[in-house]
């Protein structure tokens, strides 16, 4: 029986992971459930799996949620904050940690998990975005293990050899590569970019995601940030990292080897199917998504992608290539840029170029230890707000 605590579990992630808990309660015990403010849609998780903890992120949501467990009969202790937070992810109590907390936010949690040895099914690309070598030393030394939840990454984690040990060269491969659905503005004009609104933006043509990701993924940023956490996880140089535009999403991402092989993972778009492996690794089990109907499918289209219609794919790239703290400042800004957009402040084509304009305006330094990078986090957050305001 394993004992899980989800950190972001009222989020689409979140949400996804008790589906497929609910589908094998003889498997799954929930630990733990946490999330920020969505005190209501908490509660009901908390009638439906009856946690020992339950975190939010303040007082007044903590006693809101203690109003609305008032009477329910379950043994759910309620606690709030960010250190309850890294407090729940490194419990004795819970063998499994989901990190699905969306943004910066995430990364205490997660490196605590990580820190004291979980199971570490990881939803939260930005950990490894912001603290890269750090986060992948600490599961080395704790002896923690690190699966993959995002679908691009999950997918290559199924394609890679089973004993993998993060030497690409001598396993053979010539490149990953990354799929992207190109999000709703694949094919719209360029020059109406500047004028679409936040609704526009968050319509995933095939996922079901929360705004801001959603956001992400219509400038491709949200690709930008997996090729940087593909390399964390996979050890693998920016040089043999590769994006193509699939629209379909039914192939999630591919491993090339050297000797012509190119094995995909397919399946349809629906994260409980990554889920669903993360939490049984190396089972497989029953995770609710239909079956993939290829002959219904018919076609499977690819396609390089346009820079020029996503540059913040192409900042991405040169974060990673640049290194020290440069994928945390990429972070930090697209994370306040995109928040401005959804507040409607700017417009659409303003994201990329605040975080271009921060990246320049930011000296890169060293990245060795947590404080300095959430220094760098914090540091970044107040220069694109005043770039914002100015």
């Amino acid at each position: 029986m394993q004992k899980l605590c989800i950190l972001g579990s009222t989020g689409s992630i979140g949400v996804s992971t008790l589906d497929v808990v609910a589908r094998h309660p003889d498997r799954y015990q929930v630990f733990a459930l946490t999330a920020h403010s969505q005190v209501e849609k908490l509660a009901l998780q908390c009638e439906q799996f009856n946690p020992q903890i339950a975190v939010v992120g303040s007082a007044k949501a903590a006693s809101e949620l203690q109003r609305l467990l008032l009477g329910k009969n379950l043994k759910t202790e309620v606690s709030y904050g960010s250190q309850a937070l890294c407090d729940v992810a490194s419990s004795v109590d819970c063998d499994t940690v989901m990190a699905a907390i969306v943004g910066a936010a995430g990364l205490p949690a997660s490196l605590a998990a990580a820190r004291a040895g979980k199971k570490v099914l990881l939803a939260n690309k930005e950990a490894l975005v912001m603290s890269g070598q750090i986060f992948i030393n600490t599961v080395r030394d704790s002896g923690a293990t690190l699966l993959p939840i995002d679908s691009e990454h999950n997918a290559i984690f199924q394609c890679l050899p089973h004993n993998y040990n993060r030497h690409p060269s001598e396993y053979g491969i010539s490149k990953i590569i990354l799929t992207a659905s190109g999000g709703p503005f694949l094919n719209r004009n360029l020059e109406s970019l500047s004028d679409v609104t936040p609704d526009e933006a968050v319509a995933h043509p095939n996922w079901v995601m929360g705004r801001k990701i959603s956001i992400d993924s219509a400038t491709m940023m949200n690709k930008g940030l997996e090729v940087i956490e593909a390399h964390w996880l996979f050890a693998t140089p920016a040089e043999q990292i590769e994006v193509l535009i699939h629209p379909q999403s039914v192939i999630h991402s591919m491993v090339s080897y050297n000797d012509g092989s190119v094995l995909a993972q397919m399946g349809n778009p629906d994260m409980r199917t990554p889920i669903a492996y993360g939490l049984a690794y190396p089972e497989r089990i029953a995770s609710g998504v239909a079956p993939l109907d290829l002959v219904k499918i018919a076609k499977l289209h690819f396609e390089a992608p346009d820079f020029k219609r996503f540059p913040c794919l192409d900042l991405a790239y040169a974060a990673l290539k640049a290194g020290q703290t440069a994928s945390t400042i990429l972070n930090a800004s697209n994370e306040v840029a995109v928040q401005a957009f959804l507040d409607g402040k700017i417009g659409f084509r303003m994201i990329d170029q605040i975080i271009a304009r921060v990246l320049d305006k930011i000296a890169l330094s060293s990245a060795d230890d947590i404080e300095s990078i959430l220094e760098c986090d914090k540091e970044t957050r107040v220069i694109t707000q005043a770039l914002l305001a100015s």
